[in-house]
């Protein structure tokens, strides 16, 4: 894995890239029809700032700590802070250019993932149509979740949407035996065979966010789980294919298709997502671990 910083040519995709800079400066640097599959997981437009803090409790006898567990006395300790500003005036408008970019960077064979909140996706498929054609509309998957805050005037919105839009509808891959299957909910209305088998996952998925203290968790604001994003590059690209986020984050992506024998690009402005990237991505990954030099 090589990282590029505000790169000023096209740079080559002979190693899995981390690149360090503005996704629309970067995006025209990147070659044609590359990328299998692209994923994105830009700004909601939520008007705040998106916050992550690692803490700490060490133990501190002095006046004016918290008194715990037997009377013992602590102190809390921030170690890390990771925030960005999650703000479009007009999410659509932010993303036509770069969505532009995205289908000129596809293969024939390839797919987009635009994962989106509830109160935009209908705006950015409006868009999604316009640039790719309807009859290049794939899905529209839920992925649906229950933690964080449930209000009581309303019904707590518990989803996000990510729209999938495929370059060519003749020709695009999707490969289902790839994806991991899942229990069925009424087990006893399928056969033994199809229990033990599981089914295929829906256009629904049901899956926890990341766990608050689970192995994969970064401490980046709005990490996305590799359970999600793993069903995406599983079924959409091809064993060693190209894989590009351009709003790449947490780099969920990146190891994602490091564990299953892909290649990746991620590309990302904030100088705490590139250095969250590094840390993470630093291994080889179980695929290409196992598969050896």
């Amino acid at each position: 894995m090589r990282v590029l910083r505000d790169p000023a040519a096209p740079p080559a995709l002979d190693d899995d890239l981390v690149i360090h800079g503005e996704n629309l400066a970067v995006l025209p640097l990147l070659p044609d029809g590359a990328f299998d599959v692209v994923y994105i997981d830009p700004p909601f437009g939520t008007g705040r700032t998106q916050e992550r803090r690692t803490l700490r409790v060490v133990a501190d006898a002095e006046a004016g700590t918290r008194t715990g567990f037997g009377g013992r006395r602590y102190r809390t300790e921030e170690l890390a802070r990771l925030s960005y500003a999650d703000a479009h005036d007009d999410l659509p408008a932010f993303l036509e250019p770069r969505l532009v970019q995205a289908r000129r960077l596809l293969a024939d064979h390839g797919t987009l993932y635009v994962h989106l909140d509830p109160r935009e996706s209908h705006y950015v498929k409006v868009l999604l149509d316009r640039l790719f054609g309807r009859a290049c509309f794939l899905n529209e998957l839920v992925w649906a979740y229950d933690y964080g805050a449930k209000p009581r005037r309303r019904w707590p919105a518990k989803h996000d949407v990510i729209l999938v839009y495929v370059k060519d509808p003749a020709g695009y891959w999707f490969d289902d035996a790839e994806v991991e299957r899942e229990p069925y909910m009424a087990p006893g209305l399928v056969t033994a065979e199809q229990r033990a088998r599981g089914k295929r996952p829906t256009d629904v998925w049901w899956h926890t966010i990341v766990p608050t203290r689970g192995a994969e968790r970064t401490g980046y604001p709005t990490q996305k789980p590799e359970g999600i994003v793993r069903r995406m590059v599983a079924a959409s690209s091809r064993p060693g294919g190209w894989c590009l986020d351009f709003f790449a984050g947490s780099g969920t992506l990146g190891a994602v298709a490091r564990d299953l024998g892909r290649r990746y690009v991620l590309v990302d402005e904030s100088a705490d997502a590139v250095a969250v990237m590094e840390r993470r991505l630093a291994g080889p990954g179980r695929a290409r671990d196992a598969a050896g030099p």
